[in-house]
């Protein structure tokens, strides 16, 4: 059975602003993901609508995706809507007493579709397998969105 939000959050010792530039700079997805290798925003600058073409690896095998920002509001969240899958992968920032707690989930609230679940079971090892690498790779997301907040704001 596939989870409905996948979800972690970690403490980043900035004020929200600076994570926001961060998390909300959508063609630079590729440095922090573990599977979003490139993200290519369409058009102008990010906000809700903005589309994207995305490139995405895990091992040997490739493919893109593409997405629209479903959700923008400036120091408190950003999501996008994959088209292929209907996850929608959201970056939320609560101020805290030290910094910005950093959430970042992936929601399914539509399913994910019969093509995307045949996809994850023939080629990705397996609902479960899937999504720990999901979980592994948010928690991993987020270390390297705090290391790179941390150092520009030091």
């Amino acid at each position: 059975m596939t989870a409905e939000r996948i979800q972690d959050s970690i403490e980043v010792a900035a004020p929200p602003e600076a994570v926001w530039a961060v998390v909300s700079d959508l063609r630079r997805m590729g440095e922090w993901s573990p599977q979003c290798r490139r993200m290519y925003v369409l058009g102008g600058d990010v906000r809700r609508g903005t589309r994207t073409f995305n490139l995405n690896r895990r091992g040997w095998l490739r493919w893109p995706t593409t997405s629209r920002v479903v959700v923008f509001e400036p120091e408190r969240e950003v999501a996008f809507r994959i088209a292929q899958n209907r996850m929608i992968w959201t970056f939320a920032l609560e101020p805290t007493a030290t910094g910005t707690r950093v959430t970042e989930s992936r929601t399914m609230p539509d399913g994910s579709g019969r093509a995307s679940a045949l996809l994850v079971q023939h080629l990705l090892g397996g609902t479960e397998e899937f999504e720990q690498e999901l979980a592994d790779g948010i928690a991993s997301t987020l270390a390297r969105i705090k290391t790179e907040v941390e150092r520009a704001a030091s």
